[in-house]
């Protein structure tokens, strides 16, 4: 199976990025979430692919000390939790 995760668009309101973090962010994500996903699976009702328009999760806990990966790992697992197996 191949999956190939692409986000277009990515909206970190309210967290405090340095100027050019988001780019490492939609990265991060899209590497973890990939990986996730080939890993664990995708729920079967998602199987035949296609895009989400948007993806709502639980919180995550966001510290000052949080780096662009790490970040981009607790959103990809969040959403994960959402869509995978």
């Amino acid at each position: 199976m191949n999956i190939n995760v692409n986000i277009e668009r990515l909206i970190l309101d309210g967290l405090h990025i340095q100027p050019g973090q988001g780019d490492l962010v939609k990265a991060a994500i899209e590497a973890e979430l990939s990986r996730l996903l080939t890993n664990g699976g995708i729920a079967d009702s998602l199987q035949s692919g296609g895009a989400f328009p948007s993806v709502h999760t639980n919180s995550i806990q966001v510290t000052e000390l949080s780096n662009p990966t790490q970040l981009g790992g607790q959103i990809a697992q969040a959403v994960y939790r959402e869509i995978g197996t």
